[in-house]
């Protein structure tokens, strides 16, 4: 068996000239390619309009890559953006923060389920979480790919050696470090199979925000977790006990646990699904009891 796995992947698909596509921008792609194709079966499951599937995208789109942008800017390195602000639009050079993308897919989905659904935010959240945990999967695969956002050393025989990362070199050259992006991807994608039954198998949409609570707490309490291993992403953190990640994760691993509690002292709505979108004018089939 080997006692360390050299990772030497490129972190491009393919170049160009001066232009190239990472892996991480193709694990973003399909992400939400698949998240769309996810979201359209259900909204058809349950009889919504199909009008709503590209708003719906829209608002994703734009609540994730604002959202994580803003809030990498703003969590972690304020003192470098505050003297040159333009540089916050230079996304394509790296700096997103998945707790700034998450509130703002939620105040966008917010903006949605008011202008959109006329329905309860829940109704949303509930669908929409579900492929994103499958996104978050593909996102830290992504990091994987571009030898980012891994762990302390470690003698564990399936720590990896990344030898394409400055980081690397400068602190642990000749030591295999913990892949905790595959830890990470592992446990989103254990989490996106289990809302997948609960929503497919278990009918667990009757109770809204059940879904979204798990999802919070299925997401940050790995996240938690393994930042105890895993590398300081900024100088400041070093000094910290718990990390800027972990205290950013405490808030919504405890939303998760009161939205569970709100869902399950509910009583359960019963919906039909007639598995077909609702008509062009956004009439919506009928509820009633099963």
């Amino acid at each position: 068996m080997l006692d360390f796995i050299v990772w030497n992947a490129d972190p491009f698909l393919f170049h160009i000239g001066n232009f190239g596509i990472r892996w991480y921008s193709l694990a973003f792609m399909i992400g939400f390619l698949v998240g769309y194709e996810i979201e359209a079966r259900i909204y058809k499951h349950e009889g919504a309009p199909e009008k709503w599937l590209s708003l719906l995208l829209l608002w994703t789109i734009a609540g994730t890559i604002i959202g994580a942008r803003l809030g990498h800017v703003f969590f972690y390195q304020w003192d470098l953006y505050r003297q040159d602000p333009i540089s916050i639009l230079y996304v394509w050079e790296g700096g997103l923060a998945s707790h700034g993308g998450t509130i703002g897919i939620v105040l966008c989905i917010i903006m949605y389920s008011i202008f959109t659904t006329k329905r309860s935010p829940l109704w949303a959240f509930d669908r929409l979480v579900i492929p994103i945990a499958l996104v978050g999967g593909l996102i830290r695969l992504g990091n994987l790919m571009n030898s980012e956002i891994f762990g302390h050393s470690t003698d564990l025989p399936w720590g990896f050696m990344f030898v394409r990362s400055a980081e690397w070199h400068q602190l642990y050259y000749g030591q295999a470090c913990h892949p905790t992006q595959i830890y990470e991807a592992l446990c989103y994608f254990a989490l996106f199979g289990l809302l997948m039954w609960m929503y497919w198998k278990k009918n667990a949409e009757e109770r809204p925000g059940l879904i979204f609570g798990v999802f919070f707490i299925g997401i940050f309490l790995p996240r938690f977790l393994i930042e105890f291993i895993k590398n300081p992403q900024v100088e400041f953190e070093q000094t910290m006990v718990l990390n800027m990640g972990q205290l950013l994760s405490i808030p919504f691993i405890l939303l998760g646990v009161g939205l569970i509690v709100y869902a399950m002292m509910r009583p359960r709505q019963q919906l039909t699904f007639p598995n077909r979108f609702a008509d062009a004018d956004g009439d919506q089939p009928a509820k009633k009891r099963r």
